[in-house]
């Protein structure tokens, strides 16, 4: 008695192999993809290669073992198996050895799809066509895609590959173009409810409507997943499959809970709310399920508000309470309670302290500072309407717009004005915006030790020093020269202010350049200076003008770094005015 009681408990099997599609007409929610594959069937256009691709659950492995038995079947009809003949038993039991299920995660080598190679050259035994089905394809290694790809290149007439994968963007794109493929989606609530309702009746289980949408919900669009949980709440419940079993079962809460903890948050109850939500976490709710079920609440609120007639299907929700809440809520308050659940399911997400991110957007939900956050259009109105109102107001409200008037016509005027005013307009305010602190006595100090033989060296080799750098560092510097070179410093001109302050503040750049330096140039580890090429020329001029006794350093300068004006501050001043008066139409000549 007690063998037989094993033998009664070893042949127990979970419902979804158990109900397992066998047919094409079986597969729940993708009739897009059999239609397609019935088709093909029946009028013999079948390809040497499928990609089936899709969420965890939704049919992708059931789909490819009845395309193998419908293709191998002596008595298809439609496109469909007749799941009686020994061929189509023998595929669904795994015992035809013509149509080989290999699992990628653990036969992911070059040698494994080699031996499916070379076996694949060989004739089926006793099938019309020899099937390879592997499962997770995208867990093969880059020399295992490499060898599947030579034999998708050069098909035989007697093989077909069907590939199964939850991730194809890790395919590579060489072998997904050699394939068909099929795009498996999430089988919507009411198809997974359908489903168990068919199978529940069929093995004459109770139940209550209502733990089915919950199950449904909670099962993502995957129908293995609705039907795992389905089993679970079968051994959970006494007889009947009730709301309260499906509610234990997959965590999800009561329509009690929620009512308790949104009512709470709308009446601004901040205490209240997190007590709530205490009493929620003790009983074991785990979190992400807390959030996605307070963020569908809020969402059927809403819905119920504009379109009731759309919820009548889902009767656990339709409370009193919920009725209540759904007409005493602001809409804009709920836009902003869904925002909060969404990010707070965002953050939730990445963090190992779910706890606190929900007790964070619990605070944010019952604060009265909440339902003003969105409501801009109300504060815009309440700011307009003593405006319409007071009659004391209107002269200074036309008087405003006279001005505003006014101010339009004189930024006409000014689009009209000749280029130089315009000129003026956009360098002046160029120079006062500017936010690099030029290092004026570093100059000083590199000109004062500079040489001309340590710039020629540094220039020499300044090609040279940039391609030995990254390549992000390497287009720092591009826009950039060296212009005065002694014996401890080295001075940079930038083209660009923003790349220059950049630079100052890179010690890595720095390090890179000393060390390339070191090498390019003997015993040489300048510390550098940065500054801008606009202000070299007036840094210059500076330090000559306090240096007489430095004429080599004019000399240098002019052959070395390019020629600088050096006339009386008066001339200088003279041309700067002419160029902003008469912009490019001044010309500046020597004598």
């Amino acid at each position: 008695m007690i063998l037989k009681e094993k033998r009664k408990i070893m042949a127990y099997q979970a419902l979804y192999r158990v109900w397992r599609s066998q047919r094409f007409d079986d597969l729940v929610g993708q009739e897009a993809i059999t239609k397609t594959l019935k088709n093909a069937i029946q009028q013999q256009k079948t390809s040497h290669a499928y990609l089936f691709t899709g969420p965890r659950g939704t049919g992708k492995t059931s789909a490819a073992k009845i395309f193998a038995k419908a293709i191998n079947c002596p008595n298809s009809v439609d496109g469909e198996p007749c799941n009686e003949c020994e061929m189509c038993r023998s595929i669904t039991d795994g015992r035809q050895e013509d149509v080989i299920e290999i699992d990628a995660a653990s036969n992911n080598g070059v040698e494994e799809i080699r031996f499916i190679r070379d076996r694949a050259n060989y004739a089926p035994t006793t099938a019309k066509y020899k099937v390879y089905i592997i499962d997770e394809v995208h867990m093969l290694s880059t020399g295992a895609f490499n060898a599947l790809l030579k034999t998708l290149e050069e098909p035989k007439e007697h093989v077909i590959f069907v590939l199964a994968t939850t991730e194809p963007h890790k395919i590579p794109a060489t072998i997904i173009s050699r394939t068909q493929r099929f795009d498996f989606k999430r089988i919507n609530v009411q198809a997974i409810i359908g489903r168990m309702k068919y199978i529940l009746e069929t093995s004459d289980q109770p139940y209550e409507e209502q733990a089915l949408s919950v199950i449904a919900r909670a099962a993502e669009g995957g129908m293995r997943d609705a039907l795992s949980i389905l089993d679970q709440a079968i051994s959970f419940s006494n007889e009947t499959i009730t709301l309260e079993d499906a509610l234990a079962v997959t965590g999800s809460l009561t329509t009690e809970m929620m009512d308790s903890f949104i009512g709470a948050c709308l009446q601004q109850d901040v205490s209240g709310a997190l007590e709530v939500l205490e009493n929620i976490l003790a009983e074991g709710k785990e979190a992400r399920r807390l959030t996605e079920d307070l963020l569908l609440y809020c969402r059927d609120l809403l819905m119920y508000q504009q379109a009731p007639k759309l919820l009548e299907n889902r009767a656990s929700y339709l409370t009193d309470n919920f009725k209540q809440l759904a007409q005493a809520t602001a809409s804009e308050r709920l836009y902003v309670m869904i925002k909060i659940l969404s990010e707070t399911q965002n953050e939730i997400r990445f963090t190992n302290h779910a706890n606190v991110y929900l007790e964070v957007a619990t605070v944010k939900l019952a604060t009265p500072q909440t339902p003003l956050a969105p409501t801009v259009g109300a504060v815009e109105s309440e700011m307009i309407e003593p405006v319409a109102v007071n009659p004391a107001d209107s002269a200074e409200l036309l008087m405003l717009k006279k001005q505003v008037q006014q101010l339009q016509n004189e930024m006409k005027q000014l689009k009209t004005q000749p280029t130089g005013e315009k000129e003026e307009r956009k360098v002046v305010p160029k120079k006062n915006t500017s936010t690099y602190r030029v290092p004026t006595e570093r100059v000083y100090q590199v000109l004062g030790e500079a040489t001309k033989e340590h710039l020629i060296n540094v220039k020499n080799v300044w090609e040279d020093l940039l391609m030995a750098l990254p390549v992000t560092q390497r287009a720092m510097l591009k826009a950039s020269e060296p212009v005065a070179a002694g014996p401890n410093l080295l001075l940079v001109a930038f083209d660009y202010e923003i790349v220059c302050q950049r630079a100052d503040t890179n010690d890595e750049l720095r390090l890179n350049m000393q060390n390339s330096l070191s090498m390019m140039v003997k015993d040489y580890v300048p510390e550098f200076v940065f500054i801008t090429r606009e202000t070299w020329p007036r840094l210059r001029q500076a330090f000559l003008s306090q240096n007489q006794e430095r004429p080599d350093l004019i000399e240098e300068n002019d052959s070395e770094a390019g020629q600088v004006d050096l006339l009386p501050t008066e001339t200088n001043e003279a041309v700067e005015q002419a160029k902003s008066l008469f912009g490019d139409l001044v010309t500046i000549k020597e004598d």
